[in-house]
């Protein structure tokens, strides 16, 4: 059963993500050489806990930090530690919140330093992928939509989409119904309502598709050791497409408008 949450609900799904969008403007701004992802993951826990809400991802199946950091072929739940980030590095964050009982998601991939034009190219696919499943999450679609948005922007440039993590539903709870692949996995899904509310994540790899998990069980790597782009918003299901509830007011990633 996928929820169609109330206005007054969807209020509040947009107070928790504006928490998360405050966090990632605050963290954009630390992306530097030298740093390392555990100074990064303290000041985002300190900005959660001084919102009056919790990260969502800590402690959620064992996990030990408030953020998931994933460096360069890290695809996905890369655990913030003694890595220092280097220049030309993808570095990709993704924040979760939960708040008054409602949850936000939203993750971004920022360049550290100067990157090369393969990687600059893989963040402005990724991103673009993004926008165009937003845009595909309208009232009157089907599911398969948005994946198939995904799709259209990648598989042209012959990028790998990551097939085995999907977006997935939000609310009061930070996984929901449904699961959002980002491919045309060939069935239409249900049909989208407006009031539905999804967090629409492409991973999308600049190699293969196929990865492994670190010894840590928790972080994915390409398995051709590519860079690897992760962009996601909480999206709410509207009439003309999907309104973003985790939008920041500084950097309007998953917004991009094709040329």
């Amino acid at each position: 059963m996928i929820s169609v949450r109330s206005e007054r609900e969807i209020d509040l799904l947009r107070e928790a993500n504006q928490i998360v969008a405050k966090v990632h403007d605050a963290l954009q701004a630390m992306v530097a050489p030298g740093i390392t992802t555990a100074e990064l993951d303290a000041v985002a826990e300190d900005i959660i806990l001084s919102s009056d809400a919790k990260p969502a991802f800590k402690g959620y199946h064992g996990f030990p930090a408030s953020t998931c950091i994933s460096v360069d072929e890290e695809i996905v739940h890369g655990i913030p530690g003694n890595r220092k980030l280097q220049s030309g590095e993808i570095v990709s964050i993704d924040v979760g919140v939960a708040y008054r009982g409602y949850y936000g998601d939203a993750a971004v991939s920022w360049p550290c330093g100067e990157i090369d034009a393969e990687r600059q190219a893989l963040l402005e696919a990724t991103d673009m992928a993004l926008s165009e499943a937003i845009k595909a999450a309208a009232a009157g679609n089907v599911l398969q939509d948005i994946g198939r948005a995904v799709e259209l922007v990648c598989l042209p440039k012959g990028y790998g989409i990551v097939r085995d993590f999907v977006g997935h539903g939000i609310g009061t709870a930070m996984h929901e119904e449904p699961q959002i692949p980002n491919y045309d996995d060939g069935r239409k899904g249900p049909r989208l309502k407006a009031g539905m509310v999804f967090a629409i994540e492409p991973m999308i790899n600049l190699g293969t598709e196929k990865f492994r998990v670190l010894e840590d069980d928790w972080t994915a790597v390409t398995l051709d050791g590519k860079p690897s782009a992760h962009f996601e918003h909480s999206v709410v299901v509207r009439e003309g497409g999907g309104e973003i509830l985790s939008g920041s007011k500084v950097h309007s990633w998953g917004q991009r408008k094709a040329s």
